[in-house]
């Protein structure tokens, strides 16, 4: 698998066969060369810093696909003078990790370091990522380890303690743009596009170079008479699906701008992170489940109403379908994003568990206990107990918490939407207990 981004076109590898993919021709044969991750290969990044001295720690290079992982990877070998060796955690098993560190074994004996790229290294379970411990810890090879996903949930502990983790930025139109003005150089041409289109093709690549040079590879390879405006592009090549995971970090991190968007009242943001989970094959019950607990965390009863409308996008989404239900699921999420909000009965709840806890098992006060018993009704269960229909106001006053604890303010509503109305009943009925008791 090729990462370039990228040489001199004049430097391309000489080497290469003008048959071999365009990503190949273009791999970079320095550092320097590598575009769109100067924060890290720079003079003042962190790889840059480990060059510059000669000596490199282990590492993790975490990023989006077609980002540059693997060059770098290889440049690193090349710019300390170390041996290189590759495996993939897709393709490796134990047998080819021995004979990695066989290999390392042997080149050190000769007196040269070895660095070890492991493509995929989140792939490895745990018992295998434990394995690499006692020969990076010995020194037989410096690790430099390739991922997609969050090093924090898909790699041990111990491996990451030692280890550093350089994060890959998604590279930008710049970059992109760079790319395509390097290949067309290399190519001796112009791609066939009109501007509009070029600026569509680049934005298509979601930040993955690879992706971008192979599109660019296949609009070489055709003849085209004359410029294709982005509707003709589109139709002549394949449009790059979002890069979603459903079960690991990408879905996490796209919930959560949904659902900040929503606290912080922005319709429109909140509309398009959860088109970019649905476009991207997130299962738009999982949204509704989202906004359901939404509807109760963070509106409450600032807008009852709120929780009513998730449950019934929910129940018209089952009843529809995809796609006519989908419009419903955009209706309570527009409103969940415009309603007043409230967390106080997400408060209140957490502080009625802790005292619920704290208190243990406490009795009601008798006053408010059933007493269908004649016993019961000796022992004093059932006793004074004032009927709230009776009362003036109906509103009797009486004491509801046990005798051993003082009553306590666990739901606070907020001054906003139909919380305020709340607030004022609340403030109401403590001053009629105040004054009756």
């Amino acid at each position: 698998m090729s990462d370039l981004f990228g040489p001199d076109p004049a430097q391309a590898n000489p080497a290469l066969s003008a048959h071999a993919p365009l990503a190949d021709r273009l791999r970079p044969t320095a550092l320097g060369e590598v575009i769109g991750q100067e924060h890290l290969t720079g003079p003042d990044g962190a790889i840059g810093r480990m060059v510059a001295s000669g000596r490199l720690s282990s590492m993790i290079l975490w990023g989006p696909p077609g980002t540059g992982k693997t060059s770098i990877a290889r440049l690193l070998a090349d710019a300390v003078g170390m041996h290189f060796l590759s495996v993939s955690a897709v393709f490796s098993g134990v047998a080819d990790l021995k004979k990695a560190f066989a290999e390392a074994e042997q080149v050190q004996r000769m007196g040269k370091a070895t660095l070890l790229f492991v493509d995929e290294i989140h792939r490895f379970n745990r018992a295998q990522q434990d394995g690499f411990l006692p020969f990076v810890e010995k020194g037989l090879v410096t690790l430099v380890g390739a991922t997609t996903e969050n090093p924090s949930f898909e790699l041990n502990a111990a491996l990451l303690s030692r280890s550093q983790v350089m994060v890959l930025k998604r590279l930008d139109d710049l970059a992109l743009d760079q790319l395509l003005n390097r290949a067309e150089a290399l190519e001796g041409r112009v791609l066939p596009l009109t501007s509009e289109a070029r600026s569509a093709l680049v934005a298509s690549a979601d930040g993955d170079g690879r992706f971008l040079l192979n599109q660019a590879e296949t609009l070489f390879s055709i003849t085209i008479e004359s410029p294709l405006d982005p509707t003709a592009m589109a139709a002549l090549l394949h449009r790059r699906m979002p890069v979603y995971d459903k079960d690991r970090e990408g879905h996490y991190n796209l919930i959560s701008a949904l659902h900040k968007s929503l606290r912080g009242s922005d319709p429109q943001a909140a509309l398009y992170w959860m088109a970019r989970m649905l476009v991207a094959g997130e299962q738009p019950l999982f949204i509704l489940r989202r906004l359901v607990r939404f509807a109760s965390e963070d509106i409450g009863l600032a807008d009852p109403q709120a929780l009513v409308q998730c449950l019934a996008a929910k129940d018209a989404f089952e009843f529809l379908g995809s796609p006519e239900g989908e419009l419903a699921i955009v209706q309570a999420c527009l409103y969940c994003a415009t309603a007043p909000k409230s967390n106080a009965a997400y408060k209140a709840q957490k502080a009625a568990w802790k005292l619920a806890s704290d208190t243990g098992s406490l009795m009601p006060p008798a006053n408010i206990l059933n007493a269908p018993t004649k016993l019961m009704k000796d022992i004093g269960y059932g006793k004074d107990y004032a009927y709230d229909h009776d009362a003036q106001d109906g509103f009797s006053g009486a004491n509801y918490w046990p005798d051993e604890i003082p009553p306590a303010e666990l739901y606070a509503p907020v001054e906003r939407g139909f919380e305020a109305k709340i607030r004022e009943r609340i403030a109401h009925w403590n001053r009629l207990r105040a004054e009756r008791n």
